[in-house]
C-alpha cells in the first residue's frame, strides 16, 4: 500500500522494499527532530507525531528502484526531503494563521508564531546537516529547491501581477511551492541509487508534473468530495476564501448566469454555513470543474510521457499507476 495516496503496490518485492525503507525514514525523522531544549524538542516532533502522507519519501524510494535501491544514502536523503517539507508547514501555518493541521492543533496555535517559525528553521537546519554528509551536489540541489519554495510562497502571498492571467499565476505557484520539492525527491532517489543521467532527468520531470497533478486533484476533491477524501473537510478552501483552480476557472469564464456564484466568491471568506453550502453547490455544477479536471489530466499525461521513457519493470508500473490514480480520484 502506498500510504501517501491509498494505492496498492502490486509487486510484493517492491512493496516490501519501499515499506522497509519508509520505516527507517520514520525513525530517522524522530531522531533528527531531537533538540536539547524541551519546547523546541516537543514542537519539532509535533507534526511528525501527527503523521502525514510521507508522499515525498515514498516517491524518492520508488525512484531509487531504477538503480541500487539499497544505497545507504537513500534513507538520509528521504529524511532530509521530508524534514524540509515539514519545516514549510510550520511557516505556512503562521502565514495562514491556521488553527489546525492534520486534525490537531497547529504549532502556532499550541505555542505561538515565534516558536512555530523557529521550529521550522530548526528543521531546515537539520535537513541541511543531513545533506551536508551526502555531498555538494545534494546541498546545491537543496538550495535551488529552497529558493523555488520561497519564490512560490512569495508569488502566492503577493498575488498575480497586473496583466497576469490568474490561472497561469496559480499554476506557477503550485509548480514552485509544491511540485519543486516533489521533483527533488524523485531526483535524489534516482541520483543516489546511481541511475543513469537520462533516467534521473526523466524521473525529476515526471515527479514535478505529478506534484502539480496531485495538487490540482486535491483542489477538485475539496469541491466535489462528500467526505474528507482530500485530507481535509470538503469546501475548506472555499470557506477560507482561498482561490484554487476550480474557482479561478469559474471566475475566468463567468457569464450572466453566474452572478450569484461570483458574488459569493468575491467574499473574503464564507464562514456562514448557509452561504458556504450555497457556493459549494453552485461550484459543483459549474463547467469550471471540468476545466480543472482537464488541467489535471494534462499534467498527469506529461508525467506519464516521461515515465514511459524509463526502463520497464515494477517501479515504472508503479509510477504509471500513480498517473492513472491522480486522474481517477477526481472522477
Amino acid at each position: 500500500m502506498i500510504a501517501a495516496v491509498g494505492m496498492e503496490l502490486t509487486d510484493a518485492t517492491l512493496a516490501a522494499s519501499v515499506e522497509a525503507s519508509l520505516a527507517l525514514v520514520e525513525d530517522g525523522l524522530r531522531a533528527a527532530a531531537h533538540a536539547q531544549h524541551d519546547v523546541l524538542h516537543d514542537a519539532s516532533l509535533h507534526l511528525i507525531d501527527a503523521g502525514g502522507k510521507r508522499f515525498r519519501p515514498m516517491l524518492l524510494l520508488l525512484a531509487a528502484q531504477f538503480g541500487d535501491a539499497s544505497d545507504e544514502r537513500l534513507v538520509p536523503a528521504a529524511i532530509a526531503v521530508e524534514l524540509t517539507h515539514q519545516a514549510t508547514l510550520y511557516h505556512d501555518d503562521v502565514m495562514d494563521e491556521a488553527d489546525t493541521r492534520r486534525g490537531g492543533q497547529s504549532a502556532n496555535s499550541r505555542w505561538d508564531n515565534a516558536i512555530a517559525i523557529l521550529t521550522g528553521d530548526f528543521l531546515f537546519a537539520r535537513a541541511s546537516l543531513i545533506l551536508a554528509d551526502l555531498g555538494p551536489a545534494a546541498i546545491k540541489i537543496q538550495a535551488e529547491t529552497f529558493a523555488r519554495l520561497v519564490t512560490g510562497q512569495i508569488a502566492e502571498t503577493v498575488g498575480p501581477r497586473p496583466g497576469t492571467d490568474p490561472v497561469d499565476h496559480y499554476l506557477f505557484v503550485v509548480t514552485e511551492k509544491s511540485a519543486s520539492l516533489i521533483a527533488t525527491a524523485g531526483q535524489f532517489g534516482a541520483m543516489f541509487s546511481g541511475a543513469p543521467a537520462d533516467v534521473v532527468a526523466r524521473i525529476t520531470a515526471a515527479c514535478s508534473a505529478l506534484g502539480v497533478a496531485f495538487q490540482l486533484s486535491d483542489d477538485i476533491l475539496d469541491v466535489t468530495s462528500e467526505s474528507a477524501q482530500s485530507g481535509k473537510t470538503p469546501g475548506t478552501d472555499l470557506r477560507e476564501g482561498v482561490r484554487t483552480l476550480p474557482m479561478l476557472h469559474a471566475l475566468r469564464i463567468a457569464g450572466p448566469a453566474d452572478a450569484r456564484l461570483m458574488e459569493l466568491l468575491g467574499m473574503n471568506e464564507l464562514a456562514d454555513p448557509a452561504l458556504h453550502a450555497e457556493a459549494l453547490a453552485l461550484l459543483r455544477q459549474h463547467p469550471a470543474l471540468e476545466l480543472a479536471r482537464a488541467d489535471t489530466r494534462q499534467w498527469a499525461e506529461a508525467a506519464r510521457t516521461e515515465i514511459l521513457g524509463l526502463p520497464a519493470g515494477p517501479a515504472r508500473a508503479a509510477f504509471e499507476a500513480l498517473c492513472e490514480y491522480v486522474v481517477e480520484r477526481t472522477g
